[in-house]
C-alpha cells in the first residue's frame, strides 16, 4: 500500500511501547482533525506515553517514530540567577 504522508511531521504518543528492531508499538497521533492509531516503529525501545515525532510511514498505518519533545515548552537555562556575584 501507498505510504500515508499525511501522518509524517506529526507528534503523538504511545499508547503501546515499541521494541525497537524486535517490533512495533501502537501510537496515538492527532491527524486530519481527528485522533488516529498506528503501528508505530523506532530504531531503539521506547516506553508507553513517550510522546514521539512521526518521521517515516511505512505505508499502510505503519510509521517510523522517535522521541520528541516540544522545543517551545523547555524552560530556556538562565543559571543561578546571581546576577551581580556574591556580596
Amino acid at each position: 500500500m501507498a505510504p500515508d504522508e499525511a501522518v509524517v511531521g506529526c507528534t503523538g504518543k504511545l499508547i503501546i511501547g515499541t521494541r525497537g528492531s524486535e517490533g512495533p508499538g501502537e501510537v496515538l497521533v492527532r491527524v486530519r482533525g481527528g485522533s488516529e492509531t498506528f503501528f508505530a516503529w523506532s530504531d531503539e525501545p521506547l516506553r508507553r506515553g513517550t510522546t514521539v515525532l512521526v518521521i517515516e510511514s511505512r505505508g499502510t498505518r505503519q510509521v517510523v517514530v522517535m522521541p520528541w519533545s516540544d522545543p517551545s515548552l523547555d524552560e530556556p537555562d538562565h543559571g543561578s540567577g546571581d546576577i551581580g556575584g556574591s556580596r
